[in-house]
């Protein structure tokens, strides 16, 4: 391509850019945002929702009789995605850990290594392409009574690398009480775990978090949630840098509500104390990181 073709399809608009890219498959379209962050953009922009209506939702989910990974589709847009994850055939007992932004983790068995080996994979069922991770701990029950929390952040709009947070919890004499005592974080640009030696608060993650612009918030069963920074950093073999911020609602209320995040932002909805409505709060992304109410919805108007 010239340079004089290549000017012309620079000075295509916007509109025009949409209007090529709502045709074609849904395979190709996402490879295509991976182009630019301007073509990226696009898939969320809702300006142009009505055009892109290829983006697909739906819940993963694993029965509990033990059947294998599904896709539930809550869109009819779902053409090409192999939401039972069949394209992993040689991954044996596969059970689904965590999904976020259209990546998926699972873990599985296999019949070449120990029994109490358990490994993770990270998989696209859109453009059916996996990575395999290093192992990282013998089983996920490991000695002395630990346990796992793990967490897959990706976030196409700030970076094509994902991050798998693995939380060692151990607990005590009353079962609920679940500290974390180790933190493992993997990069996919490292390509290793990186163990996070200065970890030292006795905190209780929850499985809840929201993963924007390369920051990771996670829901604690405490009054705080722990932030994680600086994951730029881990190419150099520094783990990310974490903290906690404050919320000013009871942990009760929060353990009765939702967290996580919508529309580029981190947001909490809980029952308020009458029962009757539900208050939805925004978190500031500046310090010093304060909940904004933005919304409050009758309990009436929902049934």
């Amino acid at each position: 391509m010239d340079s004089k073709k290549v000017f012309t399809a620079g000075t295509l608009t916007d509109d025009i850019v949409v209007e090529i890219l709502s045709w074609v498959p849904y395979k190709s379209f996402c490879r295509f945002k991976c182009v630019s962050k301007a073509w990226l953009a696009f898939s969320s922009d809702p300006h142009y929702h009505q055009k892109l209506l290829k983006i697909p939702t739906g819940l993963f989910h694993k029965g509990k009789d033990g059947s294998a990974v599904q896709l539930l589709s809550l869109s009819p847009n779902d053409e090409g995605i192999d939401g039972a994850l069949t394209f992993l055939l040689h991954h044996e007992h596969l059970e689904f850990v965590d999904c976020c932004n259209g990546l998926v983790l699972c873990k599985y068995k296999s019949s070449y290594t120990s029994p109490d080996i358990c490994r993770f994979i990270v998989c696209n069922p859109a453009t059916r392409e996996w990575r395999t991770l290093p192992d990282t701990h013998p089983s996920p029950y490991g000695p002395g009574g630990s346990l796992y929390t793990t967490l897959l952040a990706f976030d196409p709009s700030w970076s094509s690398q994902f991050y798998v947070f693995n939380f060692e919890k151990r607990h005590h004499d009353n079962y609920l009480q679940l500290d974390v005592r180790k933190l493992e974080v993997f990069s996919s640009e490292l390509s290793t775990w990186l163990v996070d030696a200065a970890w030292s608060s006795p905190i209780q993650v929850h499985k809840s978090r929201g993963f924007i612009g390369g920051v990771l918030y996670v829901q604690t069963y405490g009054r705080e949630n722990l932030v994680f920074k600086g994951l730029e950093a881990m190419i150099s073999g520094i783990p990310p840098h974490h903290f906690t911020i404050k919320m000013q609602h009871d942990p009760w209320r929060l353990a009765n509500g939702c967290f996580g995040q919508s529309s580029g932002f981190l947001q909490c909805a809980f029952p308020e104390e009458s029962g009757d409505t539900v208050a939805v709060f925004n978190l500031d992304s500046c310090r010093p990181y304060k909940w904004s109410l933005k919304h409050r919805l009758s309990a009436r108007d929902v049934f």
